[in-house]
């Protein structure tokens, strides 16, 4: 009962500060604050291992999208409609790891595996260099206002997504360090729902660790 109380609070202190950030700077859109709930209401519910975050999340990347559209954010934008088609396809992933019914919640969640510490090591180094050589590639071949922070925010959440899809709770490291850079990327972009969205997902990524670590690993 006491984790189930902490899960609600944690939902609601993201969404309170979405709100709040809203009303302090009017100048942000409405837009900005409904993907700002959506993607608190989706990255919580995912932290938790609950297939049904991916509701939120479909109607996250829409809004998003249309954000980093406003601001020129190509990276960004193109990532968003990768996120559409995995998370096709990681609904059904997620349906075939599910575990049994929890007897707290009655609900059911999924079932995580492990990466060894070598892979997510290879994987980090190729990560660093290609997000690099997108950067270059924006700077140099478009106008992107942000372009080394726009692919350094781009590449490693491909990257993330893909390990995230397949359940591999390694994913939580990668996302912390997307959610760190994009902070300063809508920072200097002067949106601050969306400022603030982002450090309430680098939160859930401790929280979202702790709890996948608590969800067991499966041995395939």
């Amino acid at each position: 009962m006491r984790g189930k109380i902490f899960d609600y609070s944690f939902l609601s202190l993201g969404l309170v500060i979405q709100v709040v950030t809203y009303l302090l700077m009017p100048h942000d859109s409405w837009l900005s604050l409904l993907s700002g709930c959506l993607g608190i209401c989706s990255v919580v519910l995912t932290a938790q291992g609950k297939i049904w975050m991916f509701a939120f999340g479909f109607a996250q990347v829409i809004t998003y999208t249309w954000l980093c559209v406003t601001q020129r954010f190509y990276a960004e934008i193109g990532i968003n409609a990768y996120y559409f088609v995995t998370m096709i396809y990681g609904v059904f992933a997620w349906r075939k790891r599910l575990g049994a019914k929890s007897q707290e919640s009655g609900d059911r969640t999924v079932v995580p595996r492990s990466l060894p510490l070598w892979v997510m090591g290879v994987i980090a180094a190729g990560t660093l260099a290609l997000s690099w050589l997108v950067g270059w590639g924006l700077a140099s071949w478009t106008d992107d206002t942000q372009p080394y922070l726009d692919a350094f925010t781009t590449i490693p959440a491909l990257v993330a997504q893909v390990l995230m899809i397949m359940v591999y709770r390694e994913h939580w490291f990668l996302w912390l360090a997307v959610d760190i850079l994009s902070i300063a990327l809508w920072l200097r972009a002067g949106d601050y729902c969306m400022t603030a969205q982002y450090a309430f997902w680098c939160a859930n990524c401790i929280y979202g660790l702790h709890r996948w670590r608590s969800l067991g690993i499966s041995k395939e």
